[in-house]
């Protein structure tokens, strides 16, 4: 047993009755209840040096919310917690883990091993776009449920979402179309570079700041050998091309058009003018 884990358990012996374990220096406005196991993961990745202070939640969904914290240098990093794994996740996951070698036998797993492997697997996925050039949140650690990444924000504010830019009004005809093509870019250097596919590429999970997007949530992004990787490549452009048109109001290229010149490795085509097409 660690430092860390005797410090806890000697914490837990004094106080019985009460779940929670404090740690003032890295809790600081954090109103939730976390298990034993997080706790301690938090502390450790504390102690490596990933984080030193713990804020509040900038965004949450049904399996995971992202924290907003400090790194070991005052700087700001985000923290994504998977903090469950009900059944309609495991359900909703099994399209990205079926035919996977790799990830296949997780969901005979408990709750939390399958967390621990999905947090692993977002951060081996960011690493891999990361260093292909992909435009994502840079990853810093990983340790049990619990990711730590680039903070995209300013002051503790975070970047807004793609849809969430949208309907502030801040995207217009001309920036919508330079802000699209630097998806699709995206997309090709996320195929070619990195060997995966996002799976569920959407607005709701490509961020906004100043004139630079970034792709986030990519967990369950597939290597180009899944069984499903090109019907979940087509899906990704699909869904980017409905949104600027339908929600912008953009010409954009044909879906088909994107799809084969990604599969073509014809980069060109993907700089074409976006007024020049139209389906």
């Amino acid at each position: 047993m660690g430092d860390v884990e005797r410090d806890v358990d000697r914490e837990l012996r004094k106080r019985l009755r009460e779940p929670r374990i404090r740690d003032d220096d890295l809790f600081e406005t954090v109103e939730e209840v976390f298990d034993r196991a997080t706790v301690l993961a938090l502390l450790e990745l504390k102690q490596r040096g990933c984080l030193s202070k713990l804020s509040g939640v900038v965004s949450a969904g049904k399996e995971a919310r992202v924290y907003l914290a400090k790194g070991k240098s005052g700087e700001y990093v985000a923290v994504k917690i998977y903090l469950t794994a009900t059944a309609e996740f495991k359900k909703g996951i099994w399209k990205y883990i079926k035919g996977d070698p790799r990830y296949e036998w997780v969901l005979s797993l408990p709750t939390h091993k399958l967390m621990t492997i999905w947090a692993r697997k977002e951060f081996s996925n960011l690493k891999r776009m990361y260093e292909a050039s992909v435009s994502v949140p840079k990853p810093i650690c990983v340790y049990r449920n619990i990711l730590v990444m680039e903070f995209i924000g300013e002051n503790g504010v975070r970047a807004p979402l793609l849809k969430e830019a949208a309907e502030a009004g801040l995207l217009d005809s001309d920036f919508a179309a330079q802000i699209f093509t630097e998806i699709v870019r995206n997309v090709y250097r996320m195929y070619w570079y990195a060997g995966l596919v996002h799976g569920d590429l959407s607005e709701y999970n490509v961020m906004l700041h100043g004139d630079r997007v970034y792709i986030i949530d990519v967990s369950q992004a597939v290597k180009l050998e899944h069984p499903n990787s090109h019907m979940f490549l087509y899906r990704d452009i699909s869904n980017i091309v409905k949104f600027f048109r339908d929600e912008l109001k953009l010409r954009t290229p044909p879906i088909d058009k994107i799809y084969y010149s990604i599969l073509n490795k014809d980069e060109a085509q993907l700089q074409s003018p976006i007024e020049e097409h139209e389906e």
